[in-house]
């Protein structure tokens, strides 16, 4: 309980939601928790196995899920969707966690098919089958669409920022009513937006990302081939590696998710300043998440259609890999650069202190 003004009032952590601290620790602690079962599962199999070559097997596996949560696509849905979710008065701890849970879920699926010996499997995880070709298709409409609609939303966020400082400057006052999204765009997204209205939305969005089996491939690889290749390697051995690579990827995917909460919800004392840092950060996130759109639409419409033109045969073959550090490194500066001149600004002002 508070009190404001005389008055008692009730704080969101008293009827029951947990505090943004609770939040944060209840995230790291659930990678922790999958870190500790993919752990458990090593030790089991390396009772009946070779520890050097599982060794060898599992940082292989963590690794590629460490370097696929960087992918630009990952990195613009995280983004985008805590930037949404700030606008709305929420702070979300868990939206990076949610995400790559859902996609990790694909990859563990398979994973542990392929090593069960459902030989089904291999007709979706090999590219250029029906099966396999089918569920990209629907994973890249889900991702397209989703981050065409975030994409363009935020970028009237990030339009309507700029005004607004531009108003501050001149001595204008606004309301908080005036820092909410508004306008004919923002309303018409707003809509298809609305069901996605806590981080655990974002799991089903994240499972639907991920059955494009690009990961699931990789995964699917590592495992038939040390299931055909090596003899000795056990069975937990082998189920235990999905475990790693969704935890690699759930590490780094909930830390971006903590970054850009932290930067979204920093909050100063000047408005312009705050405004201005507000429309840089989300003009970035709509430009990347538009980007990504674009690039897997277009990818799409070329697979869907087996199309032979120069443009989307070229979106089809672009590799968005190494591309979500740069967004990140990106995101970080723009960040680090706000925060310097604040710090500096508050240092040289005596009425702050």
């Amino acid at each position: 309980m508070t009190r404001t003004g005389g008055s008692t009032a009730v704080t969101r952590t008293a009827v029951g939601e947990w505090s943004l601290r609770s939040r944060v620790l209840a995230t790291l602690g659930a990678v922790v928790l999958l870190h500790a079962l993919a752990l458990g599962m090593l030790g089991a199999g390396a009772l009946e196995s070779s520890v050097p070559l599982s060794i060898g097997l599992v940082i292989t596996c963590y690794l590629t899920g460490v370097k696929h949560s960087y992918d630009w696509d990952h990195i613009a849905a995280i983004d985008n969707s805590t930037r949404r979710f700030i606008s709305q008065g929420k702070r979300p701890a868990s939206v990076g966690l949610a995400f790559s849970l859902g996609h990790s879920s694909v990859v563990i699926l398979a994973g542990v098919l392929v090593v069960l010996g459902a030989t089904f499997v291999s007709s979706f995880i090999e590219e250029g089958t029906t099966a396999n070709t089918a569920l990209g298709i629907i994973g890249g409409t889900v991702s397209g669409v989703f981050l065409l609609v975030l994409g363009t939303y935020n970028a009237t966020a990030s339009v309507r920022s700029w005004r607004l400082r531009r108003a501050v400057a001149d001595g204008q006052r606004i309301t908080e009513e005036d820092m909410r999204s508004q306008g004919l765009i923002a309303r018409v997204l707003d809509r298809p937006l609305q069901r996605v209205k806590s981080p655990r939305n974002i799991y089903v969005l994240g499972f639907l990302f991920g059955l494009g089996f690009d990961t699931a491939s990789t995964v699917s690889l590592l495992i038939i081939t040390a299931s055909a290749s090596v003899a000795g390697v056990s069975t937990w051995t082998l189920i235990s590696l999905p475990f790693f690579f969704a935890a690699g990827m759930c590490l780094c995917d909930s830390l971006n998710g903590l970054a850009v909460l932290r930067m979204y919800g920093s909050t100063w004392r000047d408005p312009v300043r705050k405004l201005g840092f507000n429309a840089v950060i989300t003009g970035i996130s709509a430009v990347s998440a538009l980007f990504i759109a674009f690039i897997t639409v277009g990818a799409v419409l070329n697979t869907a259609f087996d199309l032979n033109d120069p443009l989307t045969t070229f979106l089809a073959s672009v590799d968005l890999g190494h591309a979500g550090l740069l967004l990140i490194a990106g995101l970080l500066a723009v960040w680090g650069i706000f925060a310097l001149v604040h710090r500096s600004s508050w240092r040289a002002s005596p009425a702050l202190h």
